[in-house]
């Protein structure tokens, strides 16, 4: 397994003159270029800690891998736990800590993809680290961008993070089979990101049992 530390003062490499957002969208740009020359789709999973962003890619890994080359990029501070959830179904895994950082960057997507073999991939899962903030404002590189929330987050998870809603391509509302001993409405938080964006695609999924798990695929374009 392949892991990816940012080296130190690497955050400090970029010229005065140019905002940070500025320099990230451009590496993302990069990123988009090199992953569609070698013909792989990227999804960027994002989500808060619990919200089931790991246990999701490993439902999506087993419907996918006998008809994808799928690898996984996984995003966390400093552990290899969720790497070594997501092995069994992927080609390829890369590991990438990012230390204090709680999203993952362009440059970081940028360097894992020079550590793996992109003929070799169909697909690429991005697993980004646990935050409902700050990956929405740094842009991958990915084509679509998946949003993962749980009803144990309570009623209001879409309202107060519009931000993340306004770019996503999906969002995944799971552990519905929770959501009446949490008192939550599955129909108001699909209400509430459709006002925000109202191109989403709103999918209920349950990871335990597969549920929305075909839907998600789906609105992926794959078949």
């Amino acid at each position: 397994m392949e892991i990816i530390q940012p080296k130190e003062g690497e955050t400090l490499d970029i010229e005065l003159e140019e905002s940070l957002l500025a320099k990230n969208k451009q590496l993302a740009e990069g990123n988009r270029v090199v992953l569609d020359k070698n013909g792989i789709i990227a999804i960027d999973i994002m989500g808060s800690i619990g919200s089931g962003k790991t246990s999701l890619i490993q439902n999506l890994l087993k419907q996918l891998k006998d008809k994808y080359k799928i690898g996984v990029i996984a995003g966390d501070l400093t552990t290899e736990i969720d790497a070594e959830r997501l092995e069994e179904g992927s080609t390829q895994i890369v590991q990438v800590h990012t230390g204090k950082e709680c999203h993952l960057d362009a440059n970081l997507i940028k360097r894992a993809l020079e550590t793996v073999n992109l003929a070799a991939i169909d697909i690429l899962f991005i697993e980004n680290v646990g935050n409902l903030i700050c990956p929405a404002e740094f842009p991958l590189g990915a084509h679509k961008r998946l949003v993962v929330i749980s009803v144990t987050e309570g009623p209001y998870m879409v309202i107060k993070h519009p931000f993340i809603f306004r770019e996503a391509t999906i969002v995944a509302i799971n552990k519905v089979d929770l959501k009446e001993h949490m008192g939550v409405s599955t129909a108001k938080l699909k209400e509430d990101v459709l006002k925000m964006n109202p191109k989403a695609k709103v999918v209920e999924t349950n990871c335990v049992t597969g549920e929305g798990i075909k839907e998600i695929i789906q609105c992926m374009n794959f078949q």
